[in-house]
């Protein structure tokens, strides 16, 4: 049985002539400690199908099954222990608590965890170490993303979740954010499934997924993966 299986998966928004299909009938299988960059253009519908992997939205049908459990047959109490428990979130906005440091904001991540790494060993993996009494205000870009990064990892979540981690970044600190990504699956062993519109980046993935109109129009591995470092784009 695989890690992360998702069979049927369909999902729509609106009502009548203004009803939009967003994803009609996707089925993909994700294996544990896979790197999965979920690959295709603005409104193909990646965005939704992570945020239904994630519980943050409902399906209209078929199921996300995690670790053989699916989502939708847990209530409301048990889906929020499991993204507690189970799932750490990267989005393209960091939403860092400003009137926390460095090491707090990752810290809030710690609290939500009952198997949490350890911070200060975390903190220098992501380079933020000698920043980590700064708050959010005195941090750059990619700082601020690593911090984000830091809180989601923190939890040792057995699934990752990156909706475009470096769209608002310019791209050498794009390079270095996702290059941390790279070796935090490999250091810690995370499942980690990305979205992404840059086709580039599927050299880096142990699988490929890429989504056209709701539907997957190709899903493969990736036998010549290679390191972020030789990527450009």
């Amino acid at each position: 049985m695989s890690f992360v299986e998702i069979h049927n998966l369909k999902k729509s928004y609106g009502e009548g002539e203004a009803r939009q299909t967003v994803l009609s009938g996707v089925d993909i299988t994700i294996e544990k400690g896979e790197f999965c960059v979920l690959l295709g253009p603005s409104g193909s519908g990646k965005s939704t199908l992570l945020n239904i992997i994630g519980g943050i939205d409902n399906a209209d049908d078929g199921y996300v099954m995690i670790d053989g459990e699916k989502t939708a047959d847990m209530n409301e109490s048990r889906l929020t222990q499991y993204r507690r428990n189970h799932l750490g979130y990267v989005f393209q906005l960091y939403n860092l608590i400003p009137n926390l440091t460095v090491r707090e904001n990752v810290e809030v991540g710690a609290y939500l965890s009952k198997k949490p790494l350890p911070v200060d060993d975390l903190l220098k993996t992501l380079g933020l170490y000698e920043h980590r009494h700064k708050l959010p205000t005195q941090l750059s870009g990619g700082q601020q993303q690593r911090t984000a990064i830091g809180r989601a990892v923190i939890k040792n979540p057995d699934i990752l979740l990156c909706d475009e981690p470096t769209g608002a970044l310019d791209y050498n600190t794009s390079k270095e954010i996702l290059g941390l990504l790279e070796r935090i699956n490999k250091e810690y062993g995370n499942t980690i499934i990305m979205v992404t519109h840059n086709d580039a980046l599927k050299a880096m993935a142990d699988r490929v997924v890429k989504l056209r109109d709701g539907k997957v129009s190709r899903n493969y591995l990736n036998e010549n993966k290679q390191p972020v470092s030789e990527i450009e784009w």
